[in-house]
């Protein structure tokens, strides 16, 4: 099997008051500038001016991964701090006012909030966005429908927006259930393969709904401008190690998919309304879910979705030399969800007398830490480069 799957990961950062402890409406062009410089070709802006994209190179494993992602956020960081901003990696931020959030002055974006008004206004999240190289001669519809019913798993694992206007949302990610405002996003409908998927991209095209394929924006989808698989459904992560599992654990599964005489065969509408069902109570509940998985007449944990995960990925990652993604994960689950550090963390605030404002400063303060914390894995599947 092909071992060497590439790969590229996106990250979207909330630029940060360090005073205030708010999102940044509009940050200077100086500090802007800066943060360009600081990554080049791989610095992107965002729908709204307070917000900032990495778009990485493309990397052969983990390790080249680990230290890039190391860099180029302390980077960011060191770009924005003479400007007396933040960086925070994080699916939604606990202190930004959607209503005072400027948009970026340029045209794909105006044409965004010209076109979806209010939701557009509204879609102050930041996701993690996870590409995987599939091969050429490969059908990429029936490669994701082999990996769509696990990634309501990565989400859960990933949440990290429970707050919302400045409130607890009671959803572990309220960034997908805003998500839901808008049209082809979260779940992908029914495709059988290539053929069936690019029927629908040309009607909705000719009839004037979408311009690109691009403007397809589901949780998982064949990328437009490269030969990928990309994840979208996932929450941007705090903490580094988190992001860097899930883009290997979202590797594996392709890397699984791929090794398929017929991948995808066993996907079916029945699938599709399980996977709803699943990504609802992922974003709702996150790790602590229930899920309800195909086969079975039984609720299953997320404890035990990840054990049934290693039986069936086992052999594959073992070929992959990343069998310890696994152990990754178990780590991820044991130590909570971001989500769940935020909410602890608020709650004991107010515990201790402090007001709703402040337990938000709180929860900001722990995730700009999270988010400036390096790398620390050091074993075969996500090692850093100056390991050893």
């Amino acid at each position: 099997m092909n071992t060497d799957l590439r790969f590229g990961i996106e990250e979207e950062y909330f630029i940060t008051e360090l005073a205030s402890r708010r999102m940044s409406a509009q940050p200077s062009k100086a500090a802007i500038q800066a943060c360009e410089a600081a990554l080049g070709e791989y610095f992107a802006l965002e729908m709204f001016q307070g917000q900032i994209e990495v778009a990485s190179p493309i990397f052969n494993n983990v390790a080249e991964a680990a230290h890039y992602l190391d860099e180029a956020r302390a980077s960011l960081r060191h770009a924005l701090e003479p400007h007396g901003l933040g960086l925070l990696s994080v699916g939604s931020h606990p202190l930004a006012d959607w209503r005072t959030q400027r948009a970026t002055q340029q045209p794909h974006f105006c044409k965004l909030f010209e076109d979806y008004r209010h939701v557009a206004q509204r879609s102050v999240l930041s996701g993690l966005h996870v590409h995987v190289e599939v091969p050429s001669q490969l059908d990429r519809i029936r490669v994701m429908n082999e990996v769509l019913p696990w990634t309501p798993l990565l989400l859960a694992l990933s949440c990290s927006s429970p707050f919302w206007d400045g409130a607890d949302s009671g959803y572990m990610s309220y960034r997908q259930t805003a998500c839901d405002e808008w049209p082809r996003m979260g779940i992908p409908e029914f495709f059988a393969d290539e053929l069936a998927y690019d029927a629908y991209v040309a009607l909705l095209m000719q009839t004037g709904a979408i311009k690109q394929a691009g403007d397809c924006w589901w949780g998982v989808r064949p990328a437009g401008k490269y030969p990928t698989l990309e994840l979208r459904m996932t929450d941007a992560c705090p903490r580094v190690d988190d992001a860097l599992c899930i883009a290997s654990f979202f590797r594996l599964l392709v890397a699984y998919a791929i090794e398929h005489a017929q991948p995808g065969a066993d996907y079916s509408q029945n699938s599709r309304w399980i996977l709803l069902e699943n990504r609802w109570r992922a974003k709702r509940y996150g790790v602590e879910a229930a899920f309800v998985i195909e086969g079975y007449d039984r609720p299953f944990t997320t404890e035990q979705w990840l054990f049934r995960a290693q039986q069936v990925l086992g052999k594959t990652a073992h070929e992959m030399g990343v069998e310890d993604v696994f152990r990754q994960l178990r780590r991820m689950l044991a130590e909570g969800s971001s989500a769940h550090r935020q909410l602890g963390i608020f709650q004991r605030t107010l515990t201790d007398g402090n007001d709703t404002q402040a337990a938000l400063a709180a929860v900001v303060d722990h995730l700009m830490k999270e988010t400036a914390k390096p790398s620390r894995f050091v074993d075969h599947t996500l090692e850093t480069l100056n390991a050893g």
